[in-house]
């Protein structure tokens, strides 16, 4: 972890899906630098969990917040929004991490509803996030909104179906909004991740050829871990990155100069 500058003094933060993964990383880095960062999801025990360990972390002021909720919900998220603003009166980011994708299948077998649940997901919770937050956000005088998107929403991923279409509406959302409100300073990012050893990641054996799709695709041949995304959100949100809005950028180890995984061993396929 980079060394802390305390620069995000003053600044709350939200950080959505922040329980696990790269959400609580990215929530630990930012609460590291100074900031009041409120992390949101679904279970509200994993948040407690995460809190703690996002806590001992914080340094320069820095401080956490829990509150569980669905970002699929817009009553949920707006209210959660508002809370996340009430540590300093204002809130100056977000980091819009709530995500998630489902079983593979090929588009001939896709189930119809699991298709509009991970769209939802996805695109909706992402939405509900950016609508609800970006009044705040003028209203600070501007702000940073980083999407999290991935290295599916930019390469294929085949029987990634609904997955890969909602991120790259993440991206489309994320560059129409950072042209519409430029001129008030709000800024709009998203980060597409590739192969990051996470909880969820971590049903892939490691001896499996999904797995080594990933590694053999990646020129850096080896893994992400969750604070390499951290670290790129946290430059995102903070003031370092004043001149950049619009851009999807990776964290991939160069995965994205090839191609995407293998999981055809996992995929539901026609017959």
């Amino acid at each position: 972890m980079a060394e802390h500058s305390g620069k995000l003094a003053g600044m709350a933060i939200l950080v959505t899906g922040g329980g696990t993964g790269i959400g609580r990383a990215c929530a630990a880095r930012l609460a590291a630098d100074g900031a009041a960062v409120t992390i949101c999801g679904r279970n509200q025990s994993t948040l407690d969990v995460a809190a703690g360990i996002i806590e001992r972390q914080a340094r320069s002021g820095g401080s956490v917040r829990a509150i569980a909720g669905d970002v699929t919900d817009e009553a949920a998220v707006r209210e959660i929004v508002a809370k996340a603003s009430e540590p300093t009166g204002s809130l100056n980011g977000v980091v819009a991490n709530a995500g998630g994708g489902g079983i593979p299948m090929s588009y001939g077998t896709v189930d119809t509803e699991e298709f509009k649940r991970v769209l939802d997901l996805n695109v909706m919770g992402t939405l509900f996030c950016m609508k609800h937050s970006i009044p705040l956000m003028i209203d600070a005088g501007g702000g940073s909104f980083v999407g999290m998107s991935s290295l599916a929403g930019h390469i294929t991923h085949p029987f990634f179906h609904a997955y890969c279409v909602g991120k790259a509406g993440i991206e489309a959302m994320i560059c129409n909004a950072a042209d519409e409100y430029g001129r008030l300073k709000v800024r709009f990012n998203a980060i597409r991740p590739g192969f990051i050893a996470t909880e969820l990641m971590d049903a892939i054996p490691r001896d499996s050829d999904v797995y080594n799709s990933y590694i053999e695709n990646t020129p850096m041949g080896d893994v992400g871990q969750p604070e390499d995304v951290a670290e790129l959100a946290r430059f995102l949100i903070g003031p370092e990155s004043r001149w950049i809005t619009g851009q999807c950028i990776n964290v991939d180890g160069g995965h994205s100069l090839r191609r995407g995984p293998d999981f055809s061993t996992f995929a539901v396929k026609e017959s």
